[in-house]
């Protein structure tokens, strides 16, 4: 069974220092010229609840939300609740929710080898075609983790490939490499907000991130109303609430 939740990539100094380099390698520049600010809400993995619940608050803002899929974690149970399975995923798709790439295993991408990242990739493809997916053209990496060699796989196959390190995506921005902020922890909301007020002020495209949405959400979900209150925040500040999908084709990604 795929342990999605569980596994724990390179924490080392050295797998840090090793992060940070690759931010200089194999970059694709964004070029962003917004009259409004945007911003994603995105749902790593997919537990059941990221569309249950987190789906079900962004429709009732005429929204919509992004929903990185590995499609051999689907319908399996994890520390975040169960994994939603195919009819779920479709039922999102119909409604104007994004399913978006997180390759088909949870793979490491720091860790693996190019010709593995493709594969991966390619089988997270046809697993989602089969099923009756839209073809996906955005990507998140599993544990934020990151390589040269996955940053070069990516970017010749997705308009936008998101990391975990905070940021907005502004001009200059690594499009190989997106910054995004995560809703997650005792203070991830109060994060998550002070970055959309950075967003605000420089008419920026703030991706968030997050797994469950549960009243007693694991260590890297957060609850309904911690999502509740940053949704109402974005739609009280003028922002246009995008999949990153639409995010990306807004600024010719």
């Amino acid at each position: 069974m795929l342990t999605a939740d569980t596994y724990s990539p390179d924490r080392s100094l050295k797998g840090k220092l090793r992060r940070r380099v690759v931010r200089l390698q194999s970059r694709r520049a964004a070029r962003v010229a917004l009259d409004r600010p945007m911003v994603s809400f995105s749902f790593d993995d997919v537990p059941v609840s990221a569309i249950a619940t987190a789906g079900a608050m962004l429709e009732a803002k005429g929204a919509r939300g992004t929903y990185f899929v590995c499609a051999g974690l689907a319908g399996q149970d994890s520390r975040m609740g169960p994994y939603a399975t195919r009819e779920e995923l479709l039922a999102a798709q119909a409604k104007g929710h994004e399913i978006a790439c997180h390759t088909f295993g949870h793979l490491d991408c720091g860790a693996a080898k190019a010709g593995a990242i493709a594969e991966d990739v390619a089988r997270n493809d046809e697993a989602l075609a089969a099923w009756g997916v839209k073809p996906t053209t955005t990507f998140a990496y599993p544990y934020g983790d990151v390589s040269h060699d996955a940053k070069r796989v990516t970017g010749g196959r997705f308009a936008l490939a998101r990391a975990l390190h905070h940021g907005l995506i502004e001009t200059g921005a690594d499009l190989n490499q997106a910054p995004a902020v995560g809703i997650e922890g005792q203070d991830g909301a109060e994060v998550a907000k002070r970055w959309l007020e950075r967003a605000a002020g420089r008419k920026a495209w703030l991706i968030l991130y997050t797994h469950d949405v549960r009243d007693t959400p694991s260590p890297v979900g957060c609850t309904p109303e911690a999502l509740s209150g940053l949704i109402d925040a974005a739609v009280a500040a003028g922002f246009d609430i995008v999949t990153v999908a639409e995010g990306a084709r807004r600024i010719g990604a």
